[in-house]
């Protein structure tokens, strides 16, 4: 159950391979603001 395990997440990272223990899409998950809505803009 460690770097040299296929069927955990560190082996697969050992390796450089992907599964079920290690997905691809939670690989480049970013904390990036451009989903947030606009606030409304002031009328003077």
């Amino acid at each position: 159950m460690g770097r040299g395990d296929k069927r955990t997440k560190k082996g697969k990272i050992f390796l450089g391979s992907y599964g079920k223990a290690r997905d691809r899409k939670n690989k480049n998950v970013s904390n990036d603001n451009r989903n947030l809505p606009t606030p409304p803009e002031q009328k003077d």
